[in-house]
């Protein structure tokens, strides 16, 4: 042996970004669309880190009251239905989606789930009048 080299340890398995970071977004992939897109001559080395990481966070948020929409209604699939009540009926997300934020609602006003429907509502002036009881 001429004392060069590793001494026989073998091939290190390499890591992913996403692994690095704790995450399950695909760090690399988003990176990749960042520099495709065009969005800045340069890109620092933690802007897809970071865009992976709030896009996980929304998912997960969106996810868990999805979840929880569909257990209220007694199923085990969450369907576009179940996105859409839990979008609707929480203050953040209602916000980011088209709420009553002038700004997001400028950028996201116009979402639409697709078969998501409406959330159930009537009117208090349709509703029949209720009548003093007969004594």
């Amino acid at each position: 042996m001429s004392g060069k080299g590793k001494g026989g340890r073998g091939e290190k398995k390499s890591t992913s970004s996403s692994a690095k970071a704790g995450l399950q977004f695909p760090v690399g992939r988003i990176g990749r669309y960042l520099r495709q897109g065009k969005y800045a001559t340069r890109m620092g080395a933690g802007a897809p880190v970071y865009l992976a990481a709030v896009l996980e966070y929304l998912c997960a948020e969106i996810l868990e009251l999805a979840g929880n929409a569909a257990r209220d209604n007694k199923k085990s699939r969450i369907v576009p239905r179940h996105i859409t009540l839990a979008v609707k009926n929480d203050e953040e997300l209602n916000k980011l989606l088209g709420g009553n934020d002038e700004e997001l609602n400028k950028l996201l006003g116009g979402v639409t789930i697709a078969s998501g429907g409406v959330l159930p509502n009537i009117h208090a002036v349709l509703l029949p009048k209720k009548t003093a009881a007969p004594k």
